[in-house]
């Protein structure tokens, strides 16, 4: 109790104050109903009290916040679509994709902690798994008691998941589980891992590890400049055994983990414009308050080019992840159309926030302000869930009819 306390004190919470106004060129909210609105505004609350005081200061230390985790449990940000009755919030899409905004929106890495939980394990195991194994954990999962894990992308093979090399061997009662898993998210302190594995006859197949089953082990990976925030690590299996009652029953092949990216994929592309609209919120603010040759810099034509391509893209981005979250809630949206939206998301974050880092001149690569920390970032998001050009190539095979991946 004591070291706790000790801990909380050394948390370096910032006297600066959150004083973020989200962008709405097009009046988008007036394509959100109340509810959509008043979740949006709880989550955004939540992040200027919670996340935008401490965030930096645990992104220096390259730490993730656990602290965090109960109000992100209470937001509904784990597992915001699944059934109230395992757990879940029971939302819609909108309202999930304007959670991940207003998350991202404070940090990309609290965002992905939340994306992973939702989407890559809860996801999985309501879309997949037995009814057993839905009462076993999703409720645990859902109010942040468990924290889960997604393991898919290994040493070798990332965006090329097919060729994965970990596998399991049916021993009669139970299967053996060996190989590796790279750069997975919340995997040092995770409870559960949902991974990928083929079976003998070579068929992908979707199980459950348990933390302190022998064998398994989940190093964290360190010195990374990006997601500082949030802890990354390995997986590691030796010889693991693996109770066949943790096996997916209803799901084999590639289309199960491909099913699963696409739930988080669609939390992206909400999630990056969060970030992207934090980026031109700060680079306005700023334009009015700095002065440079007797009047504020917003006044200058070069200040002002940046600022409304800006906001332009972001418009274009919020009428489009909009436009998903209702094909979404009708059964309609497809992989293609998310990948879409993913990778152009991304990049107008991205690019807004290296323009806005411009804006801010030196002090842009400051923690005093949230433009770098985004930056570095989005550079994970960018990769991670489908790179930008693997996300280009879904598009332009979907619009041809032509495999570009063989």
């Amino acid at each position: 109790m004591q070291n706790q306390d000790q801990e909380k004190k050394d948390i370096h919470r910032s006297s600066k104050k959150d004083l973020y106004e989200a962008p709405d060129y097009f009046l988008v909210n007036d394509l959100l109903t109340e509810e959509h609105k008043l979740i949006r505004d709880t989550v955004r609350a939540w992040v200027k009290k919670e996340v935008s005081p401490i965030i930096e200061d645990f992104a220096q230390r390259a730490e993730f916040p656990k602290q965090l985790i109960p109000g992100l449990a209470s937001l509904g940000a784990f597992g915001p679509t699944i059934p109230v009755n395992y757990g879940g919030a029971g939302l819609d899409y909108i309202s999930y994709g304007l959670i991940m905004q207003e998350i991202e929106r404070g940090d990309s890495g609290i965002r992905s902690t939340a994306s992973v939980q939702g989407s890559l394990v809860m996801y999985p195991i309501y879309a997949y798994g037995s009814e057993e194994q839905k009462t076993k954990f999703l409720p645990k999962l859902a109010s942040g008691e468990f924290l889960g894990c997604f393991g898919l992308t290994e040493p070798d093979h990332g965006s090329d998941p097919g060729s994965m090399i970990t596998n399991i061997k049916d021993m009669g009662d139970h299967y053996v589980l060996n190989g590796s898993k790279m750069w997975i998210s919340n995997s040092p302190f995770a409870d559960i891992a949902v991974v990928w594995a083929k079976d003998e006859q070579g068929i992908i197949r979707g199980l459950i590890v348990e933390k302190g089953m022998e064998g398994f082990s989940a190093p964290e990976i360190h010195g990374k400049w990006s997601l500082r925030a949030s802890a990354t690590g390995e997986l590691v299996f030796n010889n693991v055994k693996i109770p066949k009652e943790n096996i997916f029953p209803n799901i084999s092949g590639i289309k199960g983990p491909l099913g699963c990216l696409n739930q988080a994929r669609y939390g992206i592309a909400w999630g990056a414009l969060g970030a992207a609209m934090d980026c031109y919120d700060t680079a306005l603010r700023y334009s009015k308050e700095r002065k440079q040759f007797g009047r504020p810099i917003g006044g200058f034509q070069l200040q002002q080019k940046k600022l409304a391509e800006m906001i332009t893209e972001i418009t274009k981005g919020q009428l489009l992840v909009w436009r998903l979250g209702v094909l979404k809630n009708e059964g309609r949206a497809t992989p293609a159309q998310i990948s879409m939206a993913k990778r152009n998301s991304v990049e107008t974050a991205i690019n807004i926030a290296r323009e806005a880092r411009q804006i801010l001149g030196g002090m842009g690569i400051t923690g005093e302000y949230p433009v770098m920390r985004h930056m570095m970032n989005l550079e994970s998001v960018v990769t991670y869930e489908g790179t930008h050009d693997i996300h280009l190539l879904i598009t332009g095979m979907d619009i041809t009819g032509l495999n570009a991946f063989q």
